[in-house]
């Protein structure tokens, strides 16, 4: 897959205030604030900064957990998994596999047939129905 990589400067003229804090500072919603929390339309959710596609509507379930919940990514190049330390955790960050904007976290407390629970921040995708 073709990277793409921008200056911060880019990325902040492309990105809202919001957008830029979560996607290039790894910042996090708010749990149940965020617009695709409760989302049950059929359709991909795309990166808010490449328009990569990341998820399927059909993979997505509720967690219970606040935030968009996903099983898998469309494919294993779609989302990169980075050992994340911050805040006195040890957690699995998800990124972007285009741009490397921060997603959210995967946890293994998820449903079969993965047991994954990819939980990203409504801030970070961009919802496109199925046509």
């Amino acid at each position: 897959m073709e990277k793409l990589n921008l200056s911060e400067a880019e990325w902040k003229n492309r990105l809202t205030p919001e957008q830029y804090h979560v996607l290039r500072e790894a910042g996090t919603e708010r749990a149940f604030g965020g617009k695709y929390n409760d989302n049950k339309a059929d359709g991909i959710y795309h990166c808010a900064a490449c328009e990569l596609e990341l998820f399927d509507s059909a993979d997505k379930y509720d967690s219970g957990s606040g935030w968009p919940s996903f099983t898998q990514p469309l494919s294993p190049e779609a989302v990169t998994d980075h050992r994340d330390t911050s805040h006195g955790m040890i957690r699995i960050e998800s990124r972007c596999g285009r741009c490397d904007s921060h997603l959210g976290h995967v946890f293994p407390d998820g449903p079969p047939p993965t047991g994954l629970r990819y939980c990203m921040n409504s801030l970070s995708l961009d919802f496109q129905p199925r046509h």
